[in-house]
């Protein structure tokens, strides 16, 4: 054997599972086809700003978060609780009076949302804080799970609620202002934010794949990147497998599997973890209940002049007024360390498959637009785009139903396991989380 466990794929849920086999006392190489590890949480630097790919921030009460992360090493800067309401003429901020006391009247006085409607969210945000972890996503059908729109209906909140703050706010973290997503999706979150913080690491999303590469390397995985794969072959020691049924090879070693590689070598191992695309990983291991259909997000990154003040309170800035761009973060003002020369960077995020074709330029004509309308006092202008993340598939559709059919780790013939976040739910939370379950899984053939 050339390594008790090779795992396919560096992204979070790969890098999570090498490090927890590692730590087990395996022999574990990680196969990463970019240059890098990382997935789809990556950031780069464009004229000295950190880019994140499309707008990414880390729930620190995530369950998976406080167990797989060193949440002080990662040097977080977090966003202040709630947001602000936006429309033309008007700024109304809704926070979190329990997280943040300092805009209690503020948000009292919030015109945007009925006082039954506050009333009724401090009344959920109890309801939810009773709950197991494991009581979210049960794997209830379609019919008995529900939208977020109709548990929000259910729960008795003004159209004015849902409107003005849940449809842009959970447009962002489903990319889908219809709120048309299973409801666990909402439940789980609302509790991770009522319980900790929203942030992000001072140096870029990509500090936290970089953590987790330097927790496996130091617990002795070999990293490989530029290393793509091209099939899994299992032995005729397994139970049927990958290669019987879809001929992918020639048949690995009798009580393992065998990693055939695009330049032609090969790999033996005791146990595969593949940790993939949703795609790849479908491609790979023939299991069709992983998902496929996949959430578009565009995230416009601009730049304001030198010595520009730009003051949210650190706070998201919601569009209640059109979905064109649906949020606008500012994020300098949050993590200073993103923009250089004292030049605030925002993010401008864009919902839907026909913002993946939109221009560029329009993208900005939107933005500065919106930014114009709600900040009357001050001009946009000289408001520079810095660059454009179009994004096909940011996360996988989640509507109800869809986690009582995703795939299990173990699902695949032989000693083959599945990690990533499409065995749990579309998150770094589901992906953390099912990295440490494919782990576990793995090692029963070890």
């Amino acid at each position: 054997m050339d390594a008790d466990a090779i795992v396919v794929g560096g992204g979070l849920s790969g890098l999570v599972s090498a490090a927890r086999l590692a730590e087990a006392g395996a022999d574990v190489t990680l196969l990463e086809r970019r240059p890098s590890v990382g997935g789809r949480v990556r950031s780069r630097e464009v004229d000295g700003f950190t880019l994140d790919r499309g707008f990414q921030v880390l729930f620190t009460s995530y369950p998976a978060v406080t167990r797989e992360l060193d949440t002080e090493g990662l040097d977080l800067r977090a966003f202040s609780p709630g947001a602000t309401i936006c429309r033309p003429g008007s700024r109304a901020v809704l926070s979190d009076p329990l997280r943040d006391p300092t805009a209690v009247v503020e948000s009292a006085l919030n015109h945007e949302i009925p006082f039954s409607d506050k009333l009724r969210t401090l009344a959920l945000r109890y309801d939810l804080s009773k709950r197991a972890d494991d009581e979210f996503f049960t794997g209830s059908d379609s019919g008995s799970e529900g939208s977020i729109r109709d548990y929000l209906t259910d729960w008795g909140f003004s159209s004015d609620y849902v409107a003005n703050f849940v449809e842009p706010f959970y447009g962002g973290i489903t990319l889908d202002r219809s709120l048309s997503a299973s409801k666990a999706v909402f439940e789980y979150t609302f509790r991770a934010m009522s319980r900790g913080s929203i942030a992000v690491p001072a140096g870029g999303m990509a500090a936290i794949p970089e953590q987790l590469a330097e927790r496996a390397e130091e617990a002795g995985v070999e990293v490989r990147t530029g290393e793509d794969v091209e099939a899994i072959d299992v032995g005729s020691g397994g139970s049927g497998g990958l290669g019987d049924r879809f001929r992918l090879g020639s048949g690995g070693p009798a009580d393992g599997a065998r990693i055939e590689l695009a330049d032609g070598g090969t790999l033996d191992a005791g146990a595969v973890v593949v940790a993939t695309t949703p795609p790849e990983a479908r491609r790979l291991t023939g299991i069709e209940s992983i998902p496929e259909s996949g959430v578009p997000n565009v995230t416009a990154w601009y730049a304001l002049p030198e010595h520009s003040s730009f003051v949210t309170g650190k706070r998201i800035l919601l569009n209640a007024a059109d979905e064109s761009p649906n949020a606008v973060v500012p994020i300098s003002e949050v993590a200073t360390e993103y923009a250089p020369r004292n030049r605030p960077l925002l993010a401008a995020t864009f919902l839907g498959e026909a913002a993946l074709e939109r221009d560029t330029e329009d993208l900005r004509e939107d933005t500065r637009n919106a930014l114009s309308a709600w900040f009357p006092e001050r001009g946009f202008e000289s408001l520079e785009t810095v660059a454009v993340d179009r994004i096909p598939f940011a996360q996988f559709a989640q509507p109800p139903g869809v986690h009582a059919n995703l795939p299990d780790a173990d699902d695949p013939e032989g000693p083959v396991v599945l990690a990533g976040e499409y065995t749990e739910w579309s998150s770094i939370q589901g992906a953390l989380e099912s990295g440490r379950k494919a782990a576990t899984a793995a090692r029963e053939y070890l």
